[in-house]
């Protein structure tokens, strides 16, 4: 597909229009994501569903479809038409979230989880390409910062209009309407004005991937072969398909794979009880290795720049140890205001999503402009900034669900957002300066595999399990989160000691990987 525009060509203006927009498509992907917390009480009573079941909603259901659609659809970032693929990722899940307002079960609200997942896989790979085409390495953690508040704002959104929506249609419709209760018209008014949103995002201009860095690199001349090549890489049982391809040896290194994903299975369900949400972790473990297996026979200088490169690891996982800890407090902290705290579901809105909101954008916009300074003096900048989202929250979440006074667990989540927040900017914007610039759809899509993976499909499902185990405590469930804090701390003391020498070598590395650079 021809390019038509280039950030050289493009006006500082027109750049920040196109980041205003793709901020405005990211608060509506987290509004559709997270908008299960604000209803979760709603949800567990009219379907049956507790804690545990909550947690695989919010999170696994989602988490691990977005992670494996992401891959794939990370590589077509790098090789097709972003803003027609991101317009496209943007109907699907709003449709999506509409339909989740018409489950009737936990069944069919899981799928709705599902398509929503696999349609938000294509947010934060084309976005992100797009805004390091628009902005130059000095000002793309801001940038990106920008973008990512969109996950502050919405979520805080989310609280705010989901609360608002059930208890005035409860209120005007207490029988229910058309069929519908107040959750239900909840996730259907929030899904509909996605569908407006992507005719705006379908007039964005596709800038020249890689000119403002140099390495201008044109589109590929056939995108969707690429495409089938990552879903038969990463996606069960077609990843056997793939690993015969690759030969005897790389079979019976996947087929070794696969029946330890599967004695993994059977243990945790063994443990747990909870089957989908061990076989959706699994089989989604597998499906990375065989993807990242696969990755590097197909494309050696891409594999050899993310999975080979341990920097690139230890940021991706450090971080998605944050995500974590966030999104289990995004995913139960309106459940608990509402059931320990005794909260009405509107305060609950205004007071823990306007305070989200609020602390998120300020965290991450502070953090992305505090990186970018830093870096510009140390080539090591950014990552103290990413640790402190790891350390400086932890007192905060300690006081929010050990308190009894209200006023103290509103302004506790508001700090404990602003801070965690301040990381994802710098984590993101590391991980682009770590790759080429063809690169950067996919190296997006492996860091979000962190952070779906270990955050979203763990997380909310930890808390709720824990919780649920011991007999509801929610606050227990919450606490427990803590023990993520000491194994992001190493590995991001690990990636300060890295980074460095691995931003400063990318050519040099890839040259040896076989990418063809000039010298």
């Amino acid at each position: 597909m021809p390019q038509t525009s280039g950030p050289t060509e493009a006006s500082d203006g027109y750049a920040r229009y196109v980041l205003a927009v793709l901020f405005l498509v990211y608060v509506l992907n987290f509004v559709d994501r997270q908008i299960l917390s604000i209803l979760a009480k709603d949800v567990k009573r009219d379907l049956g569903l507790d804690d545990a079941d909550i947690g695989f909603l919010f999170g696994t259901a989602f988490g691990v479809f977005y992670s494996l659609f992401g891959i794939p659809l990370g590589r077509l970032a790098d090789t097709w038409h972003r803003v027609r693929l991101i317009t496209i990722g943007l109907a699907v899940w709003s449709a999506m979230t509409a339909f989740s307002g018409l489950a009737r079960n936990g069944l069919q609200l899981t799928l709705a989880r599902i398509g929503v997942g696999v349609g938000e896989a294509t947010a934060s790979p084309c976005a992100y390409s797009l805004i390091s085409d628009y902005f130059p390495r000095e000002k793309r953690a801001t940038a990106l910062a920008i973008y990512s508040s969109g996950i502050f704002i919405g979520g805080g959104l989310s609280l705010f209009i989901g609360g608002a929506i059930v208890d005035r249609w409860n209120q005007a419709f207490p029988q229910g309407w058309l069929g519908l209760v107040g959750w239900q018209a909840a996730f259907m008014a929030v899904g509909l004005p996605g569908l407006l949103l992507a005719l705006v995002v379908a007039t964005l201009r596709e800038p020249l991937r890689g000119r403002i860095d140099g390495v201008p690199t044109p589109s590929s001349a056939h995108p969707f072969r690429a495409l089938g090549a990552e879903l038969v890489a990463i996606i069960p049982p077609f990843t056997l398909i793939g690993a015969v391809r690759r030969g005897v040896p790389a079979l019976l290194v996947n087929l070794l794979a696969l029946g330890l994903a599967v004695l993994f299975i059977q243990a945790m369900i063994g443990v747990t009880g909870d089957g989908p949400q061990w076989i959706a972790v699994g089989l989604g473990a597998y499906a990375v290795f065989s993807w990242a297996s696969s990755l590097r026979t197909r494309d050696r200088p891409t594999f050899r720049l993310i999975w080979g490169t341990p920097a690139f690891l230890y940021v991706s996982i450090g971080y998605g140890l944050i995500a974590f800890v966030s999104y289990s407090v995004a995913a139960f902290g309106a459940l608990y205001a509402e059931t320990v705290l005794g909260q009405p579901k509107t305060t609950v809105g205004f007071y823990l999503g306007g305070g989200a909101a609020a602390g998120g954008f300020l965290g991450i916009v502070l953090g992305g402009r505090i990186a970018d300074w830093a870096k510009r003096h140390k080539d090591w900048g950014r990552v103290p900034v990413i640790l402190s989202g790891t350390l400086l929250p932890l007192p905060f979440l300690v006081y929010a669900f050990t308190t009894d006074n209200v006023a103290g667990f509103y302004v506790a989540n508001f700090l404990m957002s602003g801070l965690a927040s301040a990381a994802l900017g710098p984590a993101g914007a590391t991980t682009q300066d770590l790759v080429l610039p063809r690169m950067r759809g996919t190296a997006t899509a492996t860091f979000f595999i962190a952070t779906a993976l270990i955050g979203l499909a763990l997380g909310p499902y930890f808390t709720g399990f824990v919780s649920k185990a011991n007999g509801g405590d929610l606050r227990l469930g919450l606490l427990s989160l803590l023990g993520a804090a000491p194994i992001s701390l190493a590995l991001l003391l690990l990636a300060w000691r890295t980074v460095p020498r691995a931003e400063a070598t990318v050519l040099e590395r890839a040259r040896a990987a076989g990418e063809p650079l000039p010298a």
